[in-house]
């Protein structure tokens, strides 16, 4: 194969797909119960210096529970993959991340985002690679696949290639050229859903994201959950399991886990909450502050949502529309 173009971003998680298969198969295959703490979860998975992904869009299903305790642990030299909003720029704000696989990280209708403008223009951040939407979903389908690439005409002519770690080959089979997107392996996965058993058999109502791909991409994998249920529950509707039990590392019932993004059918955004986020992020002390206040100072989730208030959580799940 005749190479046509080679991105300029360093490839910062090189895929081993034999030390990924030798992972697996010592991960335990029987029915475990993996229910642990935020702290218990990130404490033991969560490494310096480790790869970790988040699956969401936007702010849907953001798995901030776990985030915020990786912060709260001060988990550093961090390489980051995903596309964020309110969960990356926490640890962009607490200075926790060394390099980016990015699809987008920004503040949405706010605007872009301040923390990762300070972070990489001081050279903390010191790589921050570029990637499509589709591109990064679509390498964790070639770990997930097992193969070291998967071939795509994802970002081909942009710059968002050129500034990739992607290459540009001559199709063997004819047909001009065709985009190799390299397998990306996470060593921790972070996933937000709506419910799951002990075990890990996790669901999601709506929209699935990457989930299905991030999940069969990690080493490890941890599922945070509205609700932890009886398996008995789980295997009514065993079509919605898209995220099987052996995959899961460590299971954690995280109500308004998410918060402050939304649950598609159970809570909405909290707009008030991510705005004032923005207003903070906009200087490094008053970033400092507002970590303080909603992660430091606290315990853990539940002294999290005794802060932000029943009244406040009752009024985000009756903003859901009946039906």
């Amino acid at each position: 194969m005749t190479v046509i173009q080679s991105g300029k971003g360093p490839l910062l998680q090189p895929p081993d797909l034999d030390g990924f298969r030798e992972h697996n198969r010592n991960k335990p295959r029987g029915l475990i119960d993996k229910r642990l703490s935020e702290a218990e979860a990130i404490s033991r998975f969560v490494h310096d210096g480790d790869y970790i992904g988040t699956e969401l869009y936007g702010t849907v299903r953001c798995p901030q529970s776990l985030i915020n305790e990786i912060v709260r642990q001060g988990k550093k030299d961090l390489r980051v993959a995903g596309q964020g909003v309110y969960e990356l720029d926490l640890l962009l704000g607490a200075g926790l991340v060394k390099d980016l696989d990015h699809t987008y990280i920004g503040m949405e209708v706010y605007g872009i985002s301040n923390c990762l403008r300070r972070e990489v223009e001081s050279g903390r951040v010191e790589h921050c690679v570029e990637w499509s939407n589709a591109a990064i979903a679509w390498r964790f389908k070639a770990a997930a696949m097992g193969v070291p690439f998967i071939p795509t005409r994802s970002m081909l002519g942009t710059d968002t290639l050129a500034y990739s770690a992607a290459k540009v080959i001559e199709d063997p089979f004819g047909g001009g050229p065709i985009a190799l997107l390299p397998a990306l392996i996470l060593d921790v996965g972070l996933i937000h859903v709506h419910r799951a058993d002990k075990y890990g058999n996790a669901q999601i109502d709506g929209i699935s994201g990457f989930a299905i791909e991030m999940a069969r991409a990690s080493k490890n994998l941890l599922i945070s959950t509205e609700e932890i249920v009886p398996t008995e529950e789980i295997r009514k509707h065993p079509d919605r399991t898209i995220i099987p039990y052996y995959l899961v590392d460590a299971v954690v019932e995280a109500p308004f886990g998410s918060h402050p993004g939304e649950m598609c059918y159970v809570y909405e955004r909290d707009e008030p909450q991510i705005k004032a986020w923005v207003e903070a992020s906009r200087d490094p002390e008053t970033t400092q502050a507002y970590l303080q206040k909603y992660i430091y100072d606290l315990k853990d989730h539940q002294e999290y949502l005794q802060l932000i208030g029943e009244k406040r959580l009752t009024e985000l799940r009756d903003m859901v529309p009946e039906g």
